[in-house]
């Protein structure tokens, strides 16, 4: 921090990735290097079918972030939508944002 009354506040590293889903529903992003504690994390998930979707984080470490999709499909019985079982989604679109961890 300078003296003469100015603020230069400090820069932090940003990782952003885009990635696909195994047939697990997994995705894995690698930070390389890795950041020098665990990141704030970000995501969204982007797919092309209706079916309600949880994207969750199932591992978080400095070097790498893995998240879990799963959809759950619905049925229409006697004009109800009924949810089913979540199942894992493979093929779905995970963006992932990691942004070093700090003070504003």
């Amino acid at each position: 921090m300078a003296t003469s009354g100015e603020y230069t506040p400090a820069r932090r590293r940003v990782f952003a990735a885009t990635g696909i889903t195994n047939a697990s529903g997994n995705v894995v992003f690698n930070f390389n290097p890795a950041f020098t504690g665990v990141p704030v994390i970000t995501h969204a998930t982007q797919t092309g079918v209706a079916d309600l979707t949880e994207c969750r984080i199932t591992s978080l470490s400095a070097s790498s972030v893995t998240f879990n999709v799963r959809r759950s499909p619905a049925v229409t019985l006697l004009g109800i939508s009924v949810i089913q079982v979540p199942q894992p989604a493979s093929g779905v679109t995970v963006h992932c944002m990691a942004v070093e961890a700090g003070s504003i």
